[in-house]
């Protein structure tokens, strides 16, 4: 597990082979997320079924479907813990969440700008708000502000998992940094994976 850590963390700032192939099956596993992403969240119904939904398109149903859509916070998730041994709590709740989790931890792999908490909240809350609106004009779901909520806290645990794991604090790092400073002769020691490829850029490390 440790050597994954590592070769995921040298793909964030190395440009080697090794870690085009790292970024090249993070890039095959998360199509393939969003893929059953799509398919758990917006097409869960039989392929007859949505073809029925489909051929019933009106502005009836769009009406109908804004009439039972919830736009109150915590609405249904109060409703869910009030009734938790009638209803699918569980699966409603904890599954909304879990669901992003892996967007959270591997889009800052695929793209640099999420590796910035508001850019990565900012993603998940726009796929989320699209997956809601689509399921709202389509019938295929029930658009719910409680849904977009939980979706996004599960991008941000995943994202907290991606930070935790693979980046240094911000005082350690430094710390390390001046250490260098003080003592270039031995500043292989404090220097990992992290902080090589940065490091080699501004003359600390060769």
């Amino acid at each position: 597990m440790k050597k994954i850590w590592n070769q995921l963390g040298h793909s964030l700032f190395a440009e080697d082979e090794s870690s085009r192939k790292t970024k090249h099956i993070l890039k095959t596993v998360f199509f393939f997320y969003i893929l059953v992403l799509l398919k758990v969240i917006v097409f869960k119904y039989p392929l007859a079924r949505l073809e029925a939904i489909a051929a019933s398109w009106t502005k009836e149903v769009v009406w109908e479907g804004l009439g039972t859509a919830n736009f109150t916070l915590f609405k249904t998730i109060r409703m869910y813990i009030r009734y938790w041994g009638k209803l699918n709590s569980f699966e409603n709740l904890f599954g909304n969440v879990l669901a992003f989790v892996p967007l959270g931890f591997l889009l800052p792999f695929l793209q640099k700008e999420s590796r910035r908490f508001w850019i990565l909240f900012l993603d998940a809350f726009v796929l989320v708000c699209c997956i809601e609106l689509f399921q709202l004009f389509t019938a295929f779901g029930a658009f719910d502000v409680d849904d977009i909520l939980l979706n996004c806290v599960g991008a941000l645990l995943g994202y907290a998992v991606f930070s935790r794991c693979l980046r240094a604090p911000v005082g350690h790092r430094r710390s390390r940094m001046h250490r260098v400073h003080r003592a270039p002769l031995d500043k292989t020691r404090y220097l990992g994976w992290k902080h090589r490829a940065r490091c080699a850029e501004c003359g600390w490390y060769s």
